[in-house]
């Protein structure tokens, strides 16, 4: 079955392409050179966004599985949230965001530094019909970047879970334990 995902972002297609290892699925992206417009994520919620993306994308494609995360920081009164990617400017590569993150949290103290990672993956179908799974992992926000693994905020988030941080996780550790990978495999499940 084709699939088709939504996003740009390398980091996402990696971890969707670990995610779906031995399936029957053939998975085409943006990057894969489809003419597909962009779509603005003007959503409030990661729900909203990850919907937004996939119901319209699926118009121009068949299955469409879009992803909407971010991380989310007590301190911060939950910010980034869904500004995650667009964190420190439009143009912030993910070390000046984690610089940033880390900047704003100098003087947080390690007990108030509690922080979760969300993601909501929804799938829509060209009939209109569309289900969403949303996934979260607990962990802080460390004072310095750990690991070169992943992308994004991996570096600066330390899972509880997994005892270090996402940059310090292999491939496998975060396939099974990622925000990403609990609201994929809840889709799965589904049916």
């Amino acid at each position: 079955m084709k699939v088709f995902l939504a996003t740009k972002n390398k980091g996402k297609i990696k971890d969707f392409e670990k995610l779906t290892e031995g399936m029957d699925l053939e998975v085409v992206t943006i990057l894969d050179g489809l003419d597909i417009p962009d779509v603005v994520e003007d959503g409030e919620t990661f729900e909203a966004n990850s919907q937004k993306k996939a119901k319209e994308i699926a118009e121009y494609t068949n299955i469409t599985v879009s992803d909407d995360s971010g991380l989310c920081v007590d301190a911060l009164d939950g910010a980034p949230g869904v500004y995650s990617a667009r964190f420190g400017g439009e143009n912030a590569t993910d070390s000046e965001k984690n610089q940033k993150m880390l900047e704003l949290l100098k003087d947080v103290k390690k007990e108030n530094r509690k922080a979760h990672f969300v993601s909501v993956v929804s799938i829509a179908f060209p009939n209109g019909e569309i289900h969403s799974f949303r996934g979260e992992i607990e962990g802080e926000i460390l004072f310095e970047a750990r690991g070169n693994n992943g992308f994004g905020y991996n570096p600066i988030f330390y899972s509880y879970e997994l005892e270090k941080s996402f940059g310090e996780a292999d491939d496998e550790e975060r396939k099974s334990m990622s925000h990403r990978a609990r609201a994929f495999r809840k889709l799965i499940a589904s049916g």
